[in-house]
């Protein structure tokens, strides 16, 4: 990819960088950077106030230094005087080790020093919503089973079929598009990749599905659950790892149950070990358990665990093997952080190819229909307060990630939920007033 920049930018007609890095919350933060300026700015970095974005940082930390990674540039399809860069922080010499890309990194180094390559594939799912984000942009979707509904992806063509030829563009190897089962959800699905890779391609998806939709007047959103009684938002994390040829899926193994070696099974094993956990990563808002423990929707399934357990290709567990050699984690939503939720994946997994963690028991049923009838399986967090505490239980797993950026990450996410629990409702008024 990319090395010289300014060389970049003179072949490919760039006027402008933009230099990004992806805050504690997910937040995107960018500087807009002229060509003329992107030779210092490469080796250097762009300045940023950490204290300004969702950082543990204090107005007195010194400037805080997004150096660009170069083989992550993005020229924008939509705009391509414009080029997208992923950037590492650093401060005064030092990566910041709560910086999330800087995580993933230090985490992605660990499991490579095991042997172990991971490559991971995201399904993301969003909403097109009126501008102000309070109705679903198609009057006419309204059916009671809308996926895969054809007239409804169609009337959405414009938007969907924009964003998928940028994809094709960049070479993502995009393969399928489709109307999600709510009302007014999409999904789209690019080929997995290593999970740097997978984590800049993430985080630039979300901000290229909200351009092209406010091209047309529409905001598209990844909020785990923006409207009551339809299926949430989730963000499926397809899980496999290779040897250093890339050529070697390590996890596959068809002489063993559902294809998985033993490698793999243990490194599922990590996940269902950390999972409670793990929810604070890849459930990371209040608004997040209105997804993983809601009723039924109106199209009659939520699509969403709300409980530790495993299966075979089976939609309504945490985690599905839906063929050899991988499994999917169906337990983040669209509110995750492209780069912690990789980084606490391979965390979590490596730990347990450490430990020779065992998954557990196998379950087979309809956890929507049968799950009462599961005893020993854990439930997943009710609450965002619930996943912090039991994150913050969690030793090993803080000490995976780190344990400045886990107690960055605790610090502002239980301030969060203070927030949110000192905030007076209409709900708390209607159902109290008269009391």
């Amino acid at each position: 990819m990319a090395k010289d920049l300014a060389k970049y930018a003179a072949e490919k007609g760039v006027k402008y960088f933009m230099i990004t890095y992806t805050d504690l919350f997910g937040g995107q933060r960018a500087k807009l950077v002229p060509s003329q300026a992107i030779a210092d700015m490469q080796v250097d970095g762009a300045g940023f106030a950490g204290f300004a974005t969702w950082l543990d940082l204090t107005p007195a930390h010194p400037d805080m230094l997004a150096v660009p990674d170069p083989s992550s540039v993005i020229q924008l399809p939509w705009k391509p005087e414009v080029a997208w860069l992923a950037s590492n922080c650093v401060m005064e010499d030092k990566e910041v080790a709560q910086a999330p890309r800087n995580v993933l990194n230090k985490v992605i180094a660990e499991a490579e020093k095991e042997g172990l390559y991971v490559k991971t594939g995201i399904e993301a799912e969003f909403f097109l919503l009126s501008p102000d984000g309070k109705e679903i942009s198609d009057d006419y979707d309204t059916a009671e089973k809308p996926c895969y509904d054809q007239q409804a992806v169609m009337r959405r063509y414009d938007v969907i079929s924009e964003i998928c030829d940028h994809m094709l563009e960049l070479g993502w190897e995009p393969y399928q598009n489709d109307h999600e089962d709510a009302n007014g959800q999409f999904e789209m699905n690019w080929k997995y990749d290593d999970a740097l890779a997978t984590a800049d391609k993430h985080s630039f998806f979300k901000f290229m599905a909200k351009s092209v939709a406010e091209e047309y007047g529409l905001r598209a959103t990844f909020m785990p659950k923006p409207l009551a009684g339809k299926t949430g938002n989730g963000c499926h994390a397809h899980i496999s790892v290779w040897d250093k040829s890339g050529k070697k899926n390590v996890f596959a193994d068809n002489s063993k149950e559902l294809g998985l070696s033993d490698k793999g099974r243990a490194f599922l094993g990590g996940i269902m070990k950390h999972a409670s956990a793990l929810a604070a990563i890849c459930n990371p808002t209040v608004n997040s358990y209105k997804r993983i423990n809601a009723p039924r929707t109106i199209s009659g399934a939520t699509w969403a665990p709300n409980s530790v357990t495993w299966t075979g290709n089976n939609r309504t567990h945490m985690v599905r093997v839906p063929g050899p050699g991988r499994f999917e984690l169906r337990l983040p939503d669209g509110a995750a952080n492209p780069y912690l939720l990789q980084a606490v994946i391979i965390a979590a997994g490596l730990d347990g190819v450490r430990t020779n963690a065992d998954p557990g028991r196998r379950y087979d049923i309809d956890m929507y229909k049968d799950g009462h009838t599961v005893k020993g399986a854990p439930k997943l967090p009710l609450n965002l307060l619930d996943a912090l505490r039991a994150f913050d239980k969690d030793k090993s797993l803080k000490a995976a990630l780190g344990e400045e950026f886990s107690a960055a990450y605790l610090k502002l996410k239980n301030q969060e939920w203070n927030s949110y629990a000192s905030h007076f409702t209409q709900w708390e008024r209607d159902n109290t007033l008269d009391i």
